[in-house]
């Protein structure tokens, strides 16, 4: 078995989704071959410098989780890209390009965090190709810590004023970027989060039926893609 989450925005502020990790952790996960956790992990991530006691806490417990024999990997997400090697390091967990190709249920499977698929967003796009730069990640790094903290303050109020003013079509995907990335991967089923839009979508690439797989976001209810002998199945679950 194979779990695959999203869109945890894990903060102290939410101790219901902090509880729902953990018991994950404790319980279906230990069970499984795999985790993938497909960015947004944390609510907001300033450095591994930075951590505080909460996010050590989390980092220790997916190290126990790993030290178990289950197979960790972390994408970056919009909210939490400058996580690096030493946090990994430390959790036990591989931190995977976005995007890649993995092999789920016998199949090859595009994994992405699902933000740069929302091309019609061109504000966010060129923001988001300016602070990936790696010149801009050196210098995000190495900035005094209160600067980034007022930084990454700064980004968030402006990120959730412009998603507010902004339509549905336009912090969606793009219907027409989709076909052309799995087309471009050679894959039949995409799974991406970021949308916070849970659905499985039928598609056609290069004339051959396909599928796009949204994770949920964990909010008032937790969502897993679970690959096993019965295939990918998404599911809900209440928080505890």
């Amino acid at each position: 078995m194979i779990l695959l989450i999203s869109d945890l925005h894990l903060q102290e502020e939410r101790p219901d989704i902090t509880r729902a990790f953990l018991d994950l952790l404790a319980t279906r996960a230990r069970s499984a071959q795999a985790l993938y956790i497909l960015g947004d992990f944390f609510e907001a991530w300033i450095g591994d410098d930075a951590m505080t006691p909460y996010q050590v806490s989390i980092c220790q417990a997916l190290r126990a989780l790993s030290d178990t024999g289950t197979q960790v990997f972390l994408m970056h997400g919009n909210r939490d890209f400058l996580i690096g090697q030493a946090f990994c390091k430390a959790a036990g967990v591989t931190l995977l390009a976005d995007p890649s190709v993995v092999e789920l249920g016998g199949e090859p499977v595009l994994l992405m965090h699902g933000d740069s698929l929302c091309t019609r967003d061109e504000g966010y796009m060129k923001l988001r190709r300016y602070l990936r730069n790696p010149l801009s990640l050196w210098i995000l790094r190495h900035l005094p810590l209160r600067t980034r903290q007022k930084l990454a303050r700064k980004l968030r109020s402006e990120s959730r004023a412009q998603t507010r003013m902004k339509a549905n079509e336009i912090v969606d995907v793009t219907p027409e970027e989709v076909p052309r990335v799995m087309q471009q991967h050679g894959v039949l089923t995409l799974v991406h989060g970021h949308t916070h839009r849970p659905a499985i979508h039928k598609l056609v690439v290069g004339n051959t039926p396909a599928r796009r797989i949204v994770l949920g976001d964990w909010d008032r209810q937790g969502w897993a893609l679970q690959v096993d002998e019965q295939g990918l199945q998404l599911a809900p679950f209440d928080f505890a």
